[in-house]
C-alpha cells in the first residue's frame, strides 16, 4: 500500500533549516530530531543556500553610472 505524503509549511522548512545553520549539528541528526527525511531536509537546506547565494549576487553586482537613467 502506498504512503501519503506529507507536507512541511514553510514555516517548519525555514526552521529546519535555521537549525542546521545556527547549530552546525549534521543533516541526518536535526532530521531524526524532526522525524523527517535527511534527504529532504538536505533538499531544504541546498535551496536555501542556492537562495542566498543568488540574493548575494544581485546586492554585489556593480552597474556603471552610465547605464542610470535620471529623469526629472
Amino acid at each position: 500500500m502506498a504512503e501519503s505524503r506529507r507536507k512541511f509549511d514553510q514555516d517548519f522548512k525555514e526552521g529546519a533549516v535555521r537549525l542546521v545553520r545556527e547549530t552546525g549539528h549534521p543533516i541526518a541528526q536535526i532530521a531524526k530530531d524532526l522525524g523527517i527525511n535527511p534527504g529532504t531536509l538536505a533538499n531544504w537546506v541546498a535551496l536555501d543556500r542556492q537562495a542566498k547565494h543568488q540574493r548575494k549576487r544581485r546586492l554585489s553586482r556593480v552597474v556603471p553610472v552610465d547605464q542610470f537613467l535620471l529623469v526629472w
